[in-house]
């Protein structure tokens, strides 16, 4: 088994999200305590990610150094906060995205963590300087924010409060590093941070396409699951960009002003209500019903998807 010298990180909020983390910090051959308030939470948590690491050695999938049992034996439950800090490095906050409750467990570790942990949140869109205003140990705050489902989506944006430390920063992204992530630097907030603010400007223009008749809700999908998606799986828009043309200068010399056509063509900011929602709505229904059973299904289906395509992308050399 690995070392306890490894360190020890606390994950505050055991669902879908702290047991992820918990898992991915367990693959690189950290202590794990996984902290909740309530012993049944801790309970099913620890025996739904026993049952995942179980999954993943059998397939192949399960990640680090360790067999599952080894990963296992280093998670651990924990019902009392002070006693779940103690030693730790790095304090991963999971609990559901509600800014008063978030800024209420930040308070609370703020009073009894030392002066070198890290106190991270999971947040997907509430800024730093809205969770960290006024703690004593901002500077060892921010926000490391992973990607749905974090243990095949390897993606972190770290994001810093203003009074941040770049030490904190650069711990975080080492340790991310360390447990097979891969940590992008957002260098100031910015509401949606990154991911979200392409991810929204896609959607965006996707609506516009279906909601003008341009295109159907199944094919909008089929040209980003088959064209764009497959591309971006690999290279992002701006290699992409460079690698279309001889370079990025000659790219934008070639294409600038048709980009700019378009572009100019974009409408309002949709209100994703309505007839178009409704058309929406009922095109992903007849692909898959909004019912837990099948939607459910679907997201296992997306998950063996997003494992094999990891499996492939680890074994792909980048160059």
């Amino acid at each position: 088994m690995a070392s306890p010298a490894a360190g020890v990180v606390v994950i505050v909020g055991s669902g879908l999200i702290g047991r992820s983390w918990a898992m991915l910090f367990a693959s690189g051959g950290f202590r794990v305590k996984l902290y909740d308030i309530e012993q049944q939470q801790v309970t099913n948590a620890l025996e739904n990610i026993r049952k995942e690491m179980t999954f993943l050695e059998q397939s192949g999938s399960l990640k680090g150094s360790l067999g599952a049992q080894d990963q296992l034996a280093l998670i651990s439950g924990c019902l009392n906060i002070q006693e779940a800090v103690e030693g730790a490095l790095h304090i991963q906050e999971c609990v559901p995205e509600n800014l008063e409750l978030k800024r209420k467990i930040f308070a609370q570790l703020d009073q009894i963590v030392d002066d070198q942990v890290v106190l991270s949140s999971s947040t997907s869109c509430l800024l730093p300087s809205q969770l960290f205003a006024g703690l004593a140990h901002v500077q060892q705050c921010l926000v490391a924010h992973p990607v749905n489902p974090p243990y095949y989506v390897p993606l972190v944006e770290l994001v810093p409060h203003p009074e941040t430390a770049p030490a904190t920063v650069d711990r975080t992204h080492a340790l991310m590093r360390k447990i097979g992530q891969s940590p992008v630097r957002v260098l100031k907030e910015m509401d949606g941070f990154v991911l979200n603010r392409l991810q929204y400007a896609v959607i965006s223009e996707a609506w516009r396409l279906v909601e003008e008749g341009i295109v159907s809700p199944s094919d909008l999908d089929l040209v980003m699951s088959d064209g764009l998606g497959m591309r971006y799986a690999f290279i992002g828009p701006l290699e992409t960009m460079h690698l279309n043309a001889e370079g990025m200068l000659s790219y934008c010399d070639r294409y600038s002003e048709g980009m700019k056509r378009v572009l100019k063509t974009f409408g309002p900011i949709p209100e994703f209500s309505g007839a178009t929602v409704e058309k929406v709505n009922q095109a992903m229904c007849l692909k898959v019903p909004a019912d837990p059973e099948p939607l459910a299904a679907r997201r296992r289906w997306r998950d063996e998807c997003l494992q094999r395509l990891a499996k492939l992308k680890r074994q792909m050399p980048s160059q």
